[in-house]
């Protein structure tokens, strides 16, 4: 190792152990004494939690501005969560100019969704658009790739074999028998017909999005607000959304705005699946095309028994059954793992999915295809 890779190893360590680095000799200047000025106003050097930010509002917002100059987004986002969860950042964004400071991102939308009751009005708006914003991040990220992979399943699934010669594709019908062409007749002679029942040219699939709006599952609201919204644009599916906790409520006539889906949640409180599959269960009408996603930790405050019976009932009638764990990019969280053993036995394996995988997890189901669980190992 060369001096000057020893000397930068240091100074990294210097910045990793705070004021406790001091045995390394490196002695901070600059920058690196403002990044770890910045460091030391949220991370004690003992390792606990310290009330450097103080409760005092232009100096958080100074901090805000010097993270987000220092760090990449990515750690001022989790610096932003270490400050939220254990300085009680919280209660300072009520104020719209502190708000306004912040690195939106989904744990930010799950905070301000759980203080919404709280904001004054002089906040609401900054916290509409911040929440818009990270909506808008996300439908940049998922739209395209969900209405593409979803679209190309239900286009794959409503083909058909014998069409009428007015429903045939021609185009993939020409694909499916290019080993019948005939070169000195410079044709191809179709052995296979490929096209479209003209019934499944109105809506294909019926799916149904079961959210569980407990605090814990906050940032797999924010995502199937935003995949609820892209499914009601397609007009081949019937999209329904349905937010519970210990009570259900129907948030499908809003779904063209996942902002305004957000902010009609209830973020917290206790939990009764077995209710919110009842009311699920109820808007059934055609089950052989109906996929039914259920996301929850599955910490059931409701009855047991008629839960598994209701998802039983549902998937004996041809429903597709989808449990998710948790819709995010941080994994699994805590869960029920007695239900999720349960709902494994009844052929509906619980599992955690990122918003990157659930296209392909919907394009799965509508085909009826087996799911493509992650690996768990």
């Amino acid at each position: 190792m060369t001096v000057r890779q020893d000397d930068e190893r240091m100074r990294r360590w210097r910045l990793v152990l705070g004021s406790d680095g001091d045995g390394t000799g490196v002695r901070l200047t600059g920058r690196d004494a403002a990044m770890d000025g910045a460091l030391g106003a949220l991370y004690r050097e003992d390792g606990k939690r310290s009330a450097g930010l103080g409760g005092s509002a232009p100096k958080v917002a100074r901090w805000l501005g010097d993270i987000r100059e220092y760090f990449p987004t990515s750690v001022v986002r989790l610096m932003q969560q270490d400050a939220i969860s254990r300085l009680g950042l919280d209660r300072l964004l009520l104020e719209p100019e502190m708000l306004a400071a912040v690195e939106p991102d989904v744990h930010l939308v799950g905070t301000l969704l759980s203080l919404k009751h709280a904001l004054p009005e002089t906040t609401r708006e900054t916290a509409r658009t911040v929440v818009g914003k990270v909506v808008a991040e996300l439908e940049r990220r998922l739209a395209d790739k969900t209405r593409s992979t979803v679209g190309g399943a239900l286009d794959r699934s409503a083909r058909v074999n014998r069409p009428r010669h007015r429903d045939i594709d021609w185009d993939r019908t020409i694909r499916a028998n290019l080993s019948t062409y005939l070169p000195e007749y410079r044709t191809v002679v179709p052995e296979r017909l490929v096209g479209y029942a003209r019934a499944q040219r109105a809506v294909k699939k019926d799916v149904i999005l079961c959210i569980d709006q407990s605090g814990s599952m906050a940032p797999s609201v924010v995502h199937s607000a935003v995949f609820g919204a892209v499914l009601a644009s397609m007009p081949s599916l019937d999209t329904r959304l349905v937010v519970f906790d210990t009570s259900v409520v129907d948030l499908t006539e809003q779904l063209s705005d996942p902002v305004d889906v957000l902010f009609a949640t209830q973020l917290g409180g206790g939990t009764d699946i077995n209710r919110a599959l009842a009311y699920c269960q109820s808007k059934i009408s055609r089950p052989s095309e109906t996929i039914v996603v259920l996301i929850s930790d599955l910490y059931e405050g409701g009855i047991r028994d008629e839960m598994l019976k209701r998802v039983a009932a549902m998937k004996a009638a041809g429903v597709q059954f989808i449990a998710l764990l948790a819709l995010s990019d941080e994994g699994a969280p805590a869960y029920d793992h007695a239900h999720a053993q349960a709902l494994a036995e009844l052929g509906a394996p619980a599992f955690a999915c990122t918003p990157d995988a659930f296209p392909e997890i919907m394009a799965a189901a509508i085909e009826k295809r087996p799911l493509p669980v992650p690996d768990r190992g």
